[in-house]
């Protein structure tokens, strides 16, 4: 049974609760603020902004001692031809001695900061060509709101956040950027300091992509993300990986368009990943999935073809088991499998045995502008 209304409360369970979202703002409003105004990074600084599952609206409520995580994007001047992937992340650190002295940490390709109530991961770039300023400082990019919040988002100097549109030229602007087409963006260059060498990052592609994938899916490819990613965290700790963006990168190339609800687009996402790689692991191998925007990028690089093939095991288990529940005409059948599906956070049906699936509600039209973060 497809148990939408059953899916709705789990979803709210798993979403990061108003108190998380909260600190999640203030963390990184903080941040961009002392930033932006530090004298000794004005000069280098073109613009921040965030990415990552909080922009993507696909991020999870932290489970056990975990924090809620947020990733920001500093776009610099920096000429990569003249500073080092060490050199360049060097010039952060005085700033982050002073803010965030014994809570910071060097990372491969960014900075880690852990408080006591969020982590924030803050990745430097090099200089984009100089005709890109303008893009990477409107609201198009710099706008806190995520892909549910502002669902007309797109990727032009007209478009602006929700808490600029009460300006007199809004409508105006909006049409603009809704009629003609999105900027076409360049991938980033972000500094690996353990390579030494600077690589492509395209996080504004993977936040567009994420987009129209969702809508293709009727609004709900960002929850089956959610649902998916919950599902690893209930049952297996191990192998860590895939996670994160690799995951929701396989999600992606796997959910079908057009599915009608949540539950339907886990089961068909985790069968098609189950027949789409059985040569792969009869073969003990893994596949090569390119990032968004960046085809030679692969983002399983990292995973290998041992831990993915015990993953591929896990996904034959969550296959069988969501099939069953998604085929199931009984109410409480169904309700119960789900459960054991995605754990005690998942509504607990009703013993009856009605038969009768109640509360159905339709998806809202993922066309029109919500309100509500993290919906």
């Amino acid at each position: 049974m497809i148990l939408q209304s059953d899916f709705n409360k789990f979803l709210q369970e798993i979403r990061p609760t108003q108190a998380m979202r909260d600190q999640l703002i203030t963390g990184h409003k903080t941040l961009r603020d002392r930033l932006n105004a530090e004298q000794d990074l004005k000069p280098i600084l073109v613009s921040d902004f965030l990415q990552g599952s909080y922009r993507r609206h696909t991020a999870l409520r932290p489970k056990g001692d975990k924090r809620s995580d947020v990733d920001i994007v500093i776009a610099t001047k920096l000429d990569e031809t003249e500073y080092t992937p060490k050199e360049a992340m060097a010039l952060f650190e005085p700033f982050l001695d002073k803010y965030y002295k014994g809570k910071w940490r060097p990372q491969g390709r960014s900075f880690g900061i852990e408080l006591s109530y969020i982590e924030l991961d803050i990745v430097p770039t090099s200089a984009p060509a100089q005709q890109e300023y303008g893009i990477l400082r409107s609201d198009a990019v710099t706008s806190d709101d995520d892909i549910f919040e502002a669902r007309d988002w797109r990727l032009h100097q007209s478009w602006l956040a929700l808490n600029n549109r009460s300006r007199i030229d809004a409508k105006l602007l909006l049409d603009q950027a809704t009629s003609e087409a999105e900027w076409q963006a360049k991938p980033l260059r972000i500094p690996d300091r353990d390579a030494d060498e600077w690589d492509d990052t395209h996080p504004l592609e993977q936040i567009r992509w994420t987009r129209d994938k969702n809508l293709r899916c009727n609004g709900h490819f960002v929850n089956v993300v959610k649902c998916i990613k919950w599902w690893r965290l209930e049952h297996y700790a191990a192998p860590a990986h895939p996670k994160g963006f690799p995951l929701e990168r396989l999600i992606g190339e796997h959910c079908p368009d057009g599915i009608e609800s949540v539950s339907e687009g886990v089961v068909k996402t985790l069968e098609a990943i189950v027949s789409s790689y059985s040569f792969l692991v009869l073969i003990r191998e893994k596949p090569t999935l390119p990032d968004y925007g960046v085809p030679s990028h692969d983002v399983f690089k990292r995973i290998t073809g041992e831990v993915f093939c015990t993953f591929y095991d896990q996904v034959k288990t969550g296959a069988d088991l969501s099939r069953r529940a998604f085929d199931s005409e009984d109410r409480t059948e169904s309700g119960n499998l789900w459960r054991k599906m995605f754990g005690a956070k998942f509504p607990e049906p009703p013993s009856n045995g009605s038969g009768k699936e109640g509360g159905f509600t339709p998806p809202t039209n993922p066309a029109t502008p919500g309100t509500g973060r993290f919906a």
